[in-house]
């Protein structure tokens, strides 16, 4: 098997828009969002400038991706990426795949110069949390997360 760990491309358009409503519907059971606005999404991150994707390729098909937005962090006085989504099909969860599309996350923050790389995941995704515990990432203890509809 071949596997490609690389960002995003426009080529890419139409299977990485069915992988996000995987991710978005199946996984995580939200409602379908416009496809006009999948698609937005996906062309402002191929050109990098907020934030970048990373496909996942095994044998020519795309089985997962990873997303970072650029921001910044006042604590820091620095440049920040926060990786919203890493997402791969169900038959590369806890495989070297699914290692290899993180690991491209963070050593891309490591050679983009930002202070560091955040993320949340769902209270009850224990086997996300199992996953990033295993990649020696650090659970938060300091802050409490809050959001607004």
């Amino acid at each position: 098997m071949s596997t490609i760990i690389r960002p995003a491309e426009l080529e890419d358009l139409n299977d990485l828009t069915e992988l996000m409503y995987d991710y978005i519907v199946g996984f995580y059971q939200n409602p379908s969002p416009p496809i006009d606005k999948v698609h937005y999404l996906i062309r402002a991150l191929c050109d990098t400038q907020q934030g970048i994707q990373f496909v996942a390729e095994e044998d020519g098909r795309l089985v997962g991706f990873a997303t970072l937005y650029f921001t910044f962090s006042t604590m820091k006085a620095d440049k920040i990426a926060v990786m919203n989504d890493l997402f791969v099909k169900e038959a590369f969860r806890d495989t070297e795949l699914e290692s290899q599309l993180y690991l491209k996350c963070k050593n891309y923050c490591i050679d983009q110069g930002f202070a560091n790389m955040t993320w949340i995941t769902s209270i009850n995704n224990t086997r996300a949390q199992s996953f990033f515990n295993k990649m020696n990432a650090v659970q938060g203890k300091d802050w409490v997360h809050f959001s607004i509809k």
